[in-house]
C-alpha cells in the first residue's frame, strides 16, 4: 500500500512526524508532501495567483510553498504521478488541536482529506485535542491509530466520505473508548480577535480561541473528546439542507 501523508501545520510539525510513524506501521511505501509553513485554518484554499515552489526535504519527502490542498494536488497529480503510481491512502495530520464541530469547515487538516477524496483516494484526517497547553500527548494517536486505521481499511467506506478522527487530550492509558460520532455544534463562538500594538504604536489584531468548553449533545465528536474517547466521524461535502430545499421549492412551483 502506498501512503501519502500531509498536514496543515507544516513540514516541520511534530504531529507530521508522529503521522509518519503511524503510516510506517501500515506500509513501507510512505511519502510526505506538506506545506513549507504553517497553514492552519486554510480550509480548501488553492494557490492561484503565484507559482508553487517545491523543495525536496529528503527521499520521498517534499515541502510545498502553498496550502494543504495544493500539497495533495501536487502530491497525487505531479510528484507521485512522476513516480508512476498514485497513493492508495492519504493520511492528514496529526493536527495540533481538535478538528470537530464547526472547526471542520475551516480546517486545513480535514481539507487535505477532502482533496484526497475528490481525487478518488481514500482519505483520513487525524487530530489531537489539546486543552492543556503545556504538553501534547502525541503518544496517544501513535499507540491507538494503527489498529483503528487497519479496521477502517479492512471495512472500507463510501467514495464520497472522509474519515475524521479526533484523539482526546489524554495519555494512551487514560483513553476511555472509541465512539462513532456525529459532527457536533458549540453553543457559543469562542473565536475572538485580540488587539495588540506593534513597536511603532500601530494597532493590529490576532485571532485566537478563548478555550471555553461547550455543552454538547451525546453522540457528538465534542462530547466524545471531552469525556476521553476517540471520536471517529464520517463526513462528506454535501452541504444541502434537504428540509429547507423542499420547503423553499414550494415558492417556485
Amino acid at each position: 500500500m502506498r501512503i501519502l501523508c500531509s498536514n496543515d501545520d507544516g513540514i516541520h510539525a511534530e504531529g507530521l512526524e508522529t503521522l509518519e510513524k503511524i503510516a510506517r506501521e501500515l506500509s513501507d511505501d510512505v511519502w510526505v508532501v506538506a506545506p513549507e509553513t504553517d497553514q492552519s485554518g486554510a480550509a480548501r484554499s488553492l494557490t492561484l495567483s503565484h507559482p508553487l515552489r517545491v523543495r525536496k526535504v529528503a527521499e520521498r519527502k517534499y515541502a510545498i510553498a502553498g496550502t494543504p490542498t495544493d500539497c495533495v494536488q501536487m502530491g497525487v497529480g505531479t510528484i507521485l504521478h512522476d513516480d508512476g503510481r498514485r497513493p492508495d491512502l492519504i493520511l492528514s495530520g496529526i493536527n495540533n488541536g481538535q478538528n470537530v464541530a464547526e472547526d471542520i469547515t475551516f480546517s486545513g487538516t480535514v481539507a487535505v482529506a477532502f482533496q484526497g477524496m475528490a481525487l478518488g483516494v481514500p482519505s483520513v484526517a487525524l487530530s489531537l485535542a489539546r486543552f492543556r497547553r503545556e504538553h501534547c500527548h502525541w503518544e496517544t494517536p501513535e499507540q491507538h491509530a494503527p489498529a483503528i486505521l487497519r479496521k477502517l481499511l479492512d471495512k472500507g467506506w463510501d467514495k464520497d466520505v472522509v474519515i475524521n478522527i479526533n484523539f482526546p487530550d489524554r495519555t494512551p492509558e487514560e483513553v476511555t473508548g472509541i465512539e462513532l460520532t456525529a459532527q457536533g455544534a458549540r453553543d457559543k463562538v469562542n473565536l475572538f480577535a485580540e488587539e495588540r500594538t506593534d513597536l511603532r504604536g500601530r494597532r493590529y489584531y490576532w485571532f485566537g480561541f478563548d478555550g471555553t468548553l461547550s455543552d454538547p449533545a451525546d453522540g457528538t465528536d465534542l462530547k466524545a473528546i471531552y469525556e476521553g474517547r476517540i471520536s471517529i466521524t464520517p463526513v462528506h461535502l454535501d452541504l444541502t439542507h434537504e428540509k429547507s430545499r423542499q420547503e423553499i421549492s414550494k415558492l417556485f412551483d
